[in-house]
């Protein structure tokens, strides 16, 4: 597309744009490109999930030939391990890592959520910690005081510290420092949670203004699946300067929930920005959720599901440890031009998974991102055409 190769030419000279291609005449589906100083992003796109500044079972540089365009990083984690400052000697995270494209990173805040109150899916069965009073942290106004899982010592998370230490990392694109209340809160304390919220996205905005060090801010919209709430967080957020809104919060225990609650949010969502999706990135979501006018996905379901050995193809998974596959000479998926299924074949991915090599993860993993950036590309093709 000839956009594409304008938009590239003056990327150099942007720090941050979000322009709109095509906008489907048949749903709220758009193609866009989001501009940043490592590059392009062809929207909507899927975000892989890279923890700890890496994909589990790759190297960068195997990330960059797959095509992820962009990569989610976990500030929490790097804040302990190596630390925001190691990173920024090295020259920020880019060059930490040996990645050239961009990088998003959070605010910290889901561990808010996991170390409160157990893993999403502990408490949407109820089966997590009912207040924080049982918790290794104590949340203020001021902030969330964490102790450290490798040393115990006390870390002392702000809107303000969150910001810093993003800046610290060098990321692309940074999320506001926000709580995430568990799906079964009551509406009082729902409400007192997201007026908090809003406080310390506010006061995140702040510090990131007085010095924008040619990065972007993302808001993040909360209100769990109260829809009054939603509304009043999309209309405050909305008419601050943020550079993209981010969805965050419970949005439900089922896709049905989510779809009905994204449904409702779609039009109040400001068309000129960039909306992203947190925590989401299975392919019947994202079917789902593309035609409301969502650009980009975060999600480690891909490639947790490879290191499980589920591999994905266009007539559903493919579990590479049935017995079936044991003498199966074909490649894992004969229409994937991934380097995984051009030079191996599910026999051989089936022995690598039971005699639990390393390298069978790292095939799977290689082939399941290859999927999803194909994936988004025929979506992206599909909306220029109107059928989405």
């Amino acid at each position: 597309m000839e956009i594409i190769k304008q938009e590239k030419k003056q990327n150099d000279k942007q720090k941050f744009k979000f322009k709109i291609v095509h906008q489907s005449t048949k749903s709220k589906a758009r193609v866009g490109i989001i501009s940043t100083p490592h590059g392009n992003i062809l929207t909507p796109a899927f975000v892989a999930v890279g923890t700890t500044g890496t994909i589990k079972a790759l190297d960068n540089k195997i990330v960059e030939e797959i095509g992820i365009q962009l990569m989610f990083a976990n500030t929490y984690h790097l804040l302990i391990q190596p630390g925001t400052q190691t990173i920024k000697n090295a020259g920020g995270i880019h060059k930490f890592i040996g990645r050239n494209r961009p990088i998003i990173t959070d605010s910290g805040g889901f561990q808010i959520f996991s170390l409160a109150y157990g893993s999403v899916a502990q408490e949407l069965k109820s089966k997590g910690q009912k207040n924080y009073k049982n918790s290794v942290i104590k949340i203020t106004e001021d902030g969330v005081l964490f102790r450290s899982y490798r040393d115990g010592r006390p870390i002392l998370l702000t809107p303000e510290s969150s910001i810093a230490a993003q800046k610290e990392i060098g990321a692309d694109i940074m999320i506001a420092f926000d709580e995430l209340p568990p799906y079964h809160t009551k509406d009082q304390q729902l409400k007192q949670s997201l007026d908090r919220t809003h406080r310390w996205e506010k006061r995140s905005l702040d510090f990131h203004l007085k010095n924008k060090t040619n990065q972007a801010l993302y808001a993040v919209l909360h209100g769990g699946i109260n829809k009054k709430y939603r509304k009043l967080s999309c209309k405050y957020l909305s008419k601050l300067p943020f550079d993209g809104i981010a969805i965050g919060g419970s949005i439900g225990k089922n896709r049905d929930e989510m779809s009905e609650l994204l449904k409702f949010l779609a039009p109040m969502l400001p068309e000129d920005k960039p909306h992203h999706l947190l925590g989401i990135g299975d392919i019947p979501s994202l079917i789902q959720t593309i035609p409301l006018g969502i650009d980009t996905f975060d999600s480690a379901h891909p490639t947790k599901c490879a290191r499980h050995g589920l591999l994905f193809t266009k007539h559903g998974g493919l579990k590479i440890l049935h017995s079936k596959n044991a003498t199966n000479y074909s490649p894992p998926d004969p229409s994937c031009n991934c380097y995984t299924c051009r030079n191996y074949t599910a026999a051989y991915l089936h022995h690598l998974f039971k005699a639990h090599e390393i390298a069978g993860l790292t095939l799977a993993t290689i082939h399941n991102l290859t999927f999803m950036t194909t994936f988004m590309e025929e979506i992206r093709n599909k909306i220029l055409e109107n059928k989405i």
